[in-house]
């Protein structure tokens, strides 16, 4: 039986041999190693018979001798799983012909000080399996004999020759690599001619990254998705695949600035051109439909800083008409509070970095929809970079997790905050869709469930009384972005305009008094008396 369940894992017998080499020293608490036992064995190859029995996590030549160290293995204690933490290499072109025995030596003190010398320690020595540690045949002195040094041994041990797969992990594995290997000439050729699928380069895909991908399809109903960099990544990176040379779009006069700079700088030296409207001025949208040959109507839904709403539905119809292509910017709505691509848009993009990843410590972009169209600026992607780092691919994979539970907080907390604000007097308008006062409010009822977490209004004052209002607050930062667990806020005229003068400013809207108030997931209690008592300074 013992041999058969290495067999279940490891593959065929034949492929099994000894490895007296290779022992673990350590006690295992709450587990019977009944199952695998044929006759008595030393705890040590019993601990190590066990853990290698799920060797499709971890592979190890027969050279490749283990320890636990007294330490390690206090420090283990609470969990009650003995890890390997220290190794050392003992193959026939060793240098060092005594380095063997010295670790053999180490294995069997340790093996003796983690059995305690009761009637316990021969109990466990009955129960333990029998069988010698197994290996993978063709892991072992045949491949790491081609090594003659230490320095070679250490980067190819484990991995060049066969490794596991960690496939039954909870939490999905950070796959930190640039490139990927094929076995043969002849598997990179069915590669190539599309005979089989893999992994080639970095920039081309990563499996963490795909994890990402594919729950942001799910939730967006999207048939794909590309993650990138940044959301201006996948801003910029949609309408240069998606807009001919000589194209034309429609955006909205509310939006974020630097969407806006790219549109009015940048596309044009490709020799596209830009109509701007009123988010709520479908007259104005068939004008430029009729009068330019439109590739892509682009803006958000709600739009920053104003939270304007989109009616998609009519939007998308109206173009679709026309042959142009409709993409809504969801980052405020959230792809909970809003499906975009369900009421006829053709792409739906979020700023990732913003409640999707919803911890305020990773940036990143997305673009979902149909495959044609989402590979049309996949291609480009591969070309001009942006890649999404796998590490950052799994912090958004991590925030995803709680988007439901923060978003329905922050849904509640804002409503309830622009309900106080509205109300009070030192405030004298308010920017919130779920308000009855917004001017799309019956509209973002139809096509919403929730209205968002992000709450812009203006204070009865000019800038400096403004300041004074903010530099009051006591729980929100001073900072750009919004969607995370933490409240921010701050001055549209300061952190995003500055840089133009009062005029410039107030013919994009933005006043002095104007304040976006990104809602996290403190308290709301908490959040309300820290308001109060900054109107209250003012």
């Amino acid at each position: 039986m013992a041999g058969s369940s290495h067999a279940r894992l490891l593959g065929p017998a034949s492929e099994f041999r000894s490895c007296p080499d290779l022992a673990v020293a350590g006690r295992f608490r709450g587990h019977s190693y009944g199952r695998f036992t044929d006759e008595a064995k030393s705890v040590k190859a019993t601990v190590a018979s066990y853990a290698l029995s799920s060797s499709r996590i971890f592979k190890f030549p027969p050279n490749f001798v283990r320890q636990l160290s007294t330490k390690a293995r206090r420090n283990c204690s609470n969990i009650g799983v003995a890890q390997v933490v220290a190794a050392s290499w003992s193959n026939n072109s060793y240098p060092f012909p005594s380095a063997a025995a010295a670790a053999a030596n180490a294995v069997d003190a340790a093996a003796a000080a983690a059995v305690p010398a009761t009637s316990d320690a021969a109990a466990l020595e009955g129960s333990v399996g029998t069988e010698s540690l197994k290996v993978e045949e063709g892991l072992g002195d045949s491949r790491t004999s081609v090594f003659d040094c230490d320095g070679s041994v250490a980067i190819h041990a484990g991995e060049r020759f066969g490794r596991g797969r960690v496939d039954d992990a909870i939490t999905t594995p950070v796959v930190n690599t640039s490139a990927y290997f094929f076995k043969k000439t002849a598997d990179l050729l069915d590669f190539k001619e599309k005979r089989a699928v893999s992994f080639e380069y970095g920039r081309y895909g990563n499996p963490t990254t795909i994890v990402a991908e594919e729950k942001i399809s799910a939730l967006e109903g999207a048939e794909s998705t590309l993650i990138v960099a940044s959301g201006m990544c996948a801003s910029t990176m949609m309408l240069l695949a998606l807009v001919p040379a000589g194209g034309h779009i429609v955006t909205t006069t509310d939006c974020y600035r630097k969407t806006r700079i790219f549109i009015e700088t940048i596309l044009p030296k490709m020799g596209i051109t830009a109509t701007t409207i009123d988010p709520a001025d479908m007259n104005a949208l068939e004008v430029a439909l009729k009068e330019n040959n439109v590739s892509l109507f682009f803006t958000e839904s709600p739009t920053n800083p104003f939270l304007r709403c989109v009616d998609i539905k009519l939007v998308s119809e109206m173009c679709h008409r026309h042959g142009a292509l409709v993409c809504i910017d969801g980052t405020f709505a959230t792809p909970l509070n809003q499906k975009a691509l369900s009421l006829g848009a053709d792409l739906v993009l979020h700023s990732a970095t913003k409640y999707i990843g919803g911890h305020n410590d990773v940036l990143a972009g997305c673009v979902s929809g149909s495959l044609k169209l989402v590979s049309e600026v996949r291609n480009l992607h591969h070309v001009i970079g942006g890649a999404l780092n796998p590490n950052a691919a799994y912090l958004i994979i991590r925030g995803m997790k709680t988007l439901h539970l923060r978003v329905q907080q922050q849904n509640s907390s804002a409503l309830r905050m622009a309900k106080l604000l509205e109300a009070h007097p030192k405030i004298k308008c308010v920017y919130y869709p779920g308000l009855p006062s917004h001017p799309e409010h019956n509209l973002a009822k139809r096509q919403m469930t929730g209205f968002g977490g992000v709450v812009s209004f203006e204070v009865d004052g000019d800038i400096t009384t403004t300041i004074k209002f903010i530099d009051s607050l006591k729980i929100p930062y001073i900072a750009p972005s919004f969607g995370g667990c933490e409240s921010i806020i701050d001055q549209p005229a300061i952190m995003s305009y500055w840089d133009l003068n009062q005029t410039e400013r107030l013919k994009y809207g933005i006043k002095d008094n104007l304040v976006r108030f990104s809602i996290g997931i403190e308290d709301f209690e908490d959040l309300k008396a820290d308001i109060l008592q900054a109107l209250d300074a003012i």
